[in-house]
C-alpha cells in the first residue's frame, strides 16, 4: 500500500473506546485509591472547605465610634484637671480609627522670640563663628541668629528665632499622666452590606435593646455580641499591658470578621472580634518606639501676645478594621466544579491505563487486547471463511 492511500485509509479510521475488565489486584488497588483520593478531595476540599459551589463577594463596610470616660489628674504641666473626651479622643472623628491620649510632654508660655538652642552635636558651639545666621538646621527649632549664647551654666548653643521657651521631650513623664484611661469604653458601631445578595447587617444586633447596650461590655465568653469595649481589655486581649503601652503609645488593631454563609438564615451572620498590636515591638530595634504627635492650642495673654501650649501627644491609635467575604448557592460555579470533578475521575482512568500498559509484568498482553484494529464487516467475514477453509483442507 503506497504512502497516499495509507493516508487516504487513516483518514477514514474512527477510534472508540473498548471496555477491557482486567482482573488485577495491583490495578483494582491504584483505580479504588486515586478514586477515593479524589472524593475526598472534592468533598472536604472544593465542597465544605472551599465552598466552591457559591457564589461569593467581599464585604462593604462603615464605622463609628464614640468614645467615653473621665479622669482626674494632678500633675505640674496641668495641676488638677479633669480630662473628658473632647480632650483625649484627638482628633473627635477619625476613618476607621480613633486616638486616645495617655501621656503628653507639655510646654506652656511659648511665644515668638530667641532663645538658646537645645544641645546637641549641631548646636553646641563656643563662639558667635560657630553659628550662622539665617541657617535652618532640619532637625533644629527654629532659624539661628549669629549668636552663640548660654544654654546652662556650662553649656552654650546657638541662639535660634522660634517658639521660645523650646521644648525638651527628653524625659517622658513616667507613670503614664492618662494611665487610668484603660478604663474608658467606645462604642463601635458597625454596618456592612453585601449588595450582590441584597444583604444589609450591622454589628448592634436585633436582640440588643438599650438597655443592655447602656451596662454590658465586650467579652468573649459571656458577651460576645455586646458592641461596647474597655480600652483595658482590648489591650489585654492583644497581648499588651496598658500601663507599659501608655509611655509612649502604639496601635492597636480592633478586626471585625464578617465571614457567613448566607445560604443559612442571616441570624447566623453575627460579627467575630480580634484584637492585635500593629506597630513594631522589636526590643532590638527599638528606635522611635511608639506613637507619637504635637498639637498646640493658642491664645492672647494678659500683654496681648500670641500665645501658646505646645503638647507632645503620646496614645494609642485604635484602628477597626472590617474584613469578611459572603457565598451563596449558585447554579454556575455549581456545574463548573462538578464538570471539573467528573475530568478528575476520567484522568484516573488514564493513570491507571498508563500503569497497567507500562509498569506490570503482562503489559505487551494488556496491550495487545487494549488496542484492536477492526475490519469492515465483509472484510472480516472473507477471511473468517477462508481461514476456516484452510483448515478443513485434509
Amino acid at each position: 500500500m503506497g504512502c497516499s492511500a495509507y493516508c487516504f485509509h487513516c483518514l477514514f479510521d474512527h477510534g472508540t473506546p473498548v471496555i477491557l475488565v482486567v482482573s488485577s489486584k495491583k490495578v483494582g488497588f491504584i483505580f479504588r485509591l486515586l478514586q477515593l483520593c479524589i472524593i475526598l478531595y472534592v468533598a472536604v476540599y472544593v465542597c465544605w472547605y472551599k465552598r466552591a459551589y457559591q457564589e461569593r463577594e467581599s464585604v462593604i463596610s462603615s464605622v463609628s465610634t464614640k468614645v467615653k470616660g473621665n479622669i482626674l489628674t494632678n500633675s505640674s504641666a496641668f495641676g488638677t484637671h479633669v480630662w473628658d473626651t473632647s480632650e483625649y479622643v484627638i482628633p473627635p472623628q477619625g476613618e476607621n480609627s480613633f486616638f486616645v491620649l495617655t501621656n503628653a510632654i507639655v510646654t506652656q508660655g511659648q511665644t515668638q522670640g530667641s532663645c538658646p538652642e537645645i544641645p546637641s552635636e549641631f548646636t553646641n558651639c563656643q563662639s558667635d563663628s560657630d553659628c550662622n545666621e539665617g541657617l535652618k538646621e532640619i532637625r533644629g527649632n527654629g532659624v539661628q541668629t549669629g549668636q552663640c549664647v548660654q544654654y546652662s551654666e556650662t553649656i552654650k548653643t546657638c541662639e535660634v528665632l522660634s517658639w521660645c521657651p523650646l521644648e525638651n521631650d527628653t524625659v517622658i513623664p513616667k507613670p503614664a499622666l492618662l494611665s487610668a484611661a484603660e478604663d474608658f469604653t467606645v462604642l463601635i458601631k458597625n454596618n456592612i452590606q453585601y449588595p450582590k445578595f441584597n444583604f444589609r447587617k450591622r454589628n448592634i444586633l436585633r436582640h440588643i435593646n438599650s438597655t443592655y447596650l447602656k451596662n454590658c461590655t465586650f467579652n468573649h465568653k459571656t458577651d460576645p455580641h455586646c458592641p461596647v469595649f474597655r480600652l483595658g481589655d482590648i489591650v489585654t486581649e492583644a497581648g499588651e499591658d496598658f500601663g507599659v503601652m501608655a509611655l509612649k503609645g502604639g496601635i492597636i488593631g480592633i478586626f471585625i470578621d464578617w465571614s457567613c454563609d448566607l445560604d443559612f438564615n442571616e441570624r447566623f451572620c453575627v460579627p467575630k472580634y480580634s484584637f492585635r498590636r500593629l506597630d513594631n515591638k522589636n526590643p532590638e530595634n527599638n528606635v522611635a518606639p511608639g506613637y507619637n504627635f504635637r498639637y498646640a492650642k493658642y491664645y492672647m495673654n494678659n500683654e496681648n501676645t500670641e500665645t501658646r501650649t505646645l503638647i507632645k501627644a503620646f496614645g494609642i491609635r485604635f484602628d477597626v478594621i472590617v474584613f469578611g467575604m459572603a457565598g451563596k448557592f449558585n447554579i454556575v460555579p455549581t456545574i463548573v466544579n462538578v464538570g471539573a470533578a467528573l475530568a478528575l475521575l476520567n484522568l484516573m482512568k488514564v493513570i491507571c491505563d498508563w500503569f497497567m500498559l507500562n509498569c506490570l509484568s503482562d503489559s505487551e498482553y494488556y496491550s495487545k487486547h487494549k488496542f484492536q484494529h477492526l475490519k469492515p464487516k465483509d472484510e472480516s467475514e472473507t477471511f473468517s471463511f477462508t481461514e476456516q477453509s484452510s483448515y478443513g483442507t485434509p
